[in-house]
């Protein structure tokens, strides 16, 4: 089976995911409707500067269609640090909770060769003692996000919600945790609430898939990446290294915003990115990104994982934020023009968006190089639908806005001021996960 082995070779399977993701549509039940409509390039560049006017250095976004005649177009805005090197869309970057689609596929391989069962509690698939007896959560609770796991990031950082300077260079930036440790702190909490009844997203949650994976193969979660993702798929700037703090070859800068806002932006490139593991330890690049998704979308015969794997991945239960809803590992977003797969993430001076259409006919890789700011996550947020929805319709009449229009000072939430959407009402909300 494709999602177990990967038996055809790294050059063909690289042209096979480009040529044949728009075919796979069967695997996750869409029908053979047109290709998304054009992006609004205009739009899409304004939403990138309000990026950059709410306080990032600089943003961009690459979108690509895939099937038939490929096609990709680039817009960049602003600057990849603060010497004023312009913005470059081809170099590596932090990508946060996009790593959890990496863990997802992991467990899902796992799960294709009879060595874990999702339904089954996830105690089972861990070293002894990870997890209390008593505890009888699901390797697919935990995926979704609804087993009550206390999220860990929680008890790392100055307070919910916010990453702040001053928690990242006192428990971030160079501090090692051992995942198991991670683990620990969540589980002194207990359960927040019966498993399978709420969805709450956790950190944690990832970091257990992550353990799973290490205990159930007997190696580390590095070299099950690039054994069974990063290499047979060519990603070849994509890579996981915690904890080392630097990022190799060309990158983008990223920079946290600072608590006080009257001073500068906090350059936050190096950091151990320990406290997250794998739930949003890897660095990428757009190109990566893009082939990733185009290949998760592709099911069987994208060679990642099967088409009944993915069915499963994407079959998303709704959230309590209005238009998300989350499977195992991905997240849809309900944009004005229909539904998109992917996952965001944001990790101490990087925010980064990635979503394909349900047939992986176009992927969309969003970016901006800063962080603790939430004017600057709704903004990158909302460059979805032009993106992918192109121009809004004529005659839409004003809204008001859930997350306001990215122009306010947001508080890292998704809970700031409320401004008049003259877009016809097509912002989405800043989902839940902002600080990673």
């Amino acid at each position: 089976m494709a999602g177990i082995t990967i038996a055809r070779s790294l050059t063909t399977l690289a042209a096979t995911v480009v040529l044949t993701a728009g075919s796979a549509v069967g695997a996750v039940g869409a029908s053979a409707a047109p290709g998304p409509a054009e992006p609004d390039a205009a739009g899409v560049r304004a939403a990138l500067q309000r990026v950059v006017d709410a306080g990032a250095p600089g943003a961009f976004a690459v979108i690509r269609d895939h099937g038939g005649a490929e096609r990709g177009r680039t817009l960049t805005v602003g600057k990849a640090d603060l010497a004023g090197t312009p913005m470059n869309a081809g170099w590596r970057f932090r990508v946060g909770s996009n790593s959890k689609m990496f863990t997802s596929v992991l467990i899902m391989r796992l799960a294709e060769q009879g060595r874990i069962d999702l339904d089954k509690p996830l105690r089972e698939y861990l070293p002894a003692g990870t997890l209390p007896e008593s505890w009888s959560i699901t390797a697919r609770q935990v995926l979704e996000h609804r087993a009550g796991v206390y999220d860990h990031t929680n008890d790392l950082l100055e307070q919910s919600g916010e990453e702040t300077t001053a928690a990242f260079e006192k428990r971030i930036r160079n501090n090692v945790y051992e995942p198991k440790d991670l683990v620990a702190m969540s589980v002194k909490h207990g359960l927040q609430y019966t498993p399978g009844t709420a969805y709450a997203y956790s950190n944690t949650d990832f970091v257990l898939m992550g353990l799973a994976a290490e205990h159930l193969t007997g190696r580390p979660y590095a070299q099950l990446l690039r054994e069974q993702i990063f290499e047979p798929l060519k990603l070849r700037q994509t890579t996981f290294t915690v904890p080392e703090k630097t990022i190799a070859g060309p990158h983008i800068t990223g920079y946290l915003t600072n608590d006080d806002r009257g001073k500068p932006l906090l350059d936050s490139t190096e950091q151990t990115a320990s406290w997250v593991w794998s739930a949003g330890g890897v660095v990428s690049s757009a190109r990566d990104l893009d082939r990733f998704m185009t290949a998760l979308l592709a099911g069987g015969r994208g060679g990642l994982v099967s088409d009944e794997s993915l069915r499963q991945m994407t079959s998303v239960l709704p959230t309590p934020t209005a238009k998300i809803s989350y499977g195992l590992g991905v997240r849809e977003i309900a944009l004005s023009c229909g539904k998109v797969l992917g996952h965001g993430g944001i990790v101490q001076g990087y925010q980064t968006q990635t979503f394909s259409t349900r047939d992986g006919k176009r992927t969309v890789v969003l970016f901006a190089n800063a962080s603790n700011n939430g004017a600057v996550t709704s903004g990158l947020t909302n460059t979805l639908e032009p993106a992918f929805c192109g121009k809004a319709p004529a005659a839409a009449s004003p809204r008001r806005s859930i997350t306001g229009t990215g122009n306010g000072n947001g508080t890292g939430n998704g809970n700031g001021n409320t401004n008049a959407d003259t877009n016809g009402g097509r912002w989405i909300p800043t989902v839940e996960d902002t600080r990673i």
